[in-house]
């Protein structure tokens, strides 16, 4: 309806936002259409704007980016508040190039796995193909260590190197390596706070934090302090799906409408996504 608000945003607008408040923007990722609604409606119950994020496991799940993104888009455009859509961790070119074609509000190419000199020459086209198109790029710099790439414990982000791969790259953030890990299911990452001032003076760009989920709620509290602006979150959301999903087929063994048990997972996702998104927004 004409004069009705436009939810669907890009991503920088969510990311200027929350680095000119010195807050935490949350960015979370969507395994299936379930999962998004019940971001999305944790978002509206906290009132707080959120990057939806697909990642290149995801669309390989869905058997393609185009059916999960084109319900993740609608979804957004029926949100009550402002949400935005991000592709996370695509390691393919062809496949950030078709996020933008999409129209996602912003792409992130990984190319953290990849010798710096050839991340810097693909992010630098993948920069240039979404800038062209207003669309907001994220890329990762670490040394690769383990399947963990970037994010393995004990590997950082060089202050020096990643204010030479932004500078040469164009990029508008960048996901960095400083303590943490993906996929903990256990909440004890210690991050390396005076490396992330050190790389928000160096990069001068909105910092991202990945593996969030094995950071405790002080600490990310205090990683937002010190410079980091997007806080990705996927393992620890998923295991509030997951729990509730087991809860429901304990109590309910008899069940077969895979709706009842789906919906319980999805509801379990409205509490603890609301709560993240307004913790990260009040962290200044």
């Amino acid at each position: 309806m004409e004069g009705d608000p436009v939810t669907l945003v890009n991503t920088r607008e969510l990311m200027d936002r929350a680095a000119d408040a010195g807050t935490g923007q949350g960015a979370f990722n969507i395994i299936h259409i379930e999962t998004a609604e019940g971001l999305v409606a944790g978002a509206e119950a906290a009132g707080v704007p959120l990057i939806l994020q697909i990642s290149e496991n995801c669309a390989k799940y869905h058997g393609g980016l185009e059916p999960i993104a084109s319900a993740a888009l609608a979804i957004a455009r029926s949100a009550a508040v402002p949400v935005a859509l991000h592709l996370d961790h695509a390691e393919s070119e062809d496949l950030a190039i078709a996020a933008v074609d999409l129209g996602f509000g912003s792409v992130m190419y990984d190319g953290a796995h990849l010798p710096y000199e050839w991340n810097v020459e693909v992010t630098q086209r993948v920069a240039k193909y979404a800038h062209e198109r207003g669309v907001y790029v994220e890329a990762e710099l670490g040394k690769v260590g383990g399947k963990d790439g970037a994010h393995a414990p004990g590997v950082r982000t060089d202050p020096g190197e990643a204010h030479s791969f932004v500078e040469a790259t164009g990029v508008d953030a960048l996901a960095v390596a400083v303590g943490s890990s993906h996929a903990m299911t256990e909440r004890s990452a210690a991050l390396d706070l005076h490396l992330i001032t050190r790389l928000k003076t160096a990069v001068g760009k909105p910092l991202v934090l990945h593996g969030s989920s094995g950071v405790t709620d002080d600490m990310l509290i205090a990683a937002i302090r010190a410079g980091m602006t997007k806080i990705n979150v996927s393992t620890h959301l998923n295991g509030f799906f997951t729990r509730a999903v087991r809860e429901y087929l304990d109590a309910n063994p008899a069940v077969v409408d895979s709706r009842k048990y789906i919906k319980a997972g999805r509801d379990a996702l409205v509490l603890e996504s609301a709560r993240m998104l307004t913790l990260f927004a009040k962290a200044n």
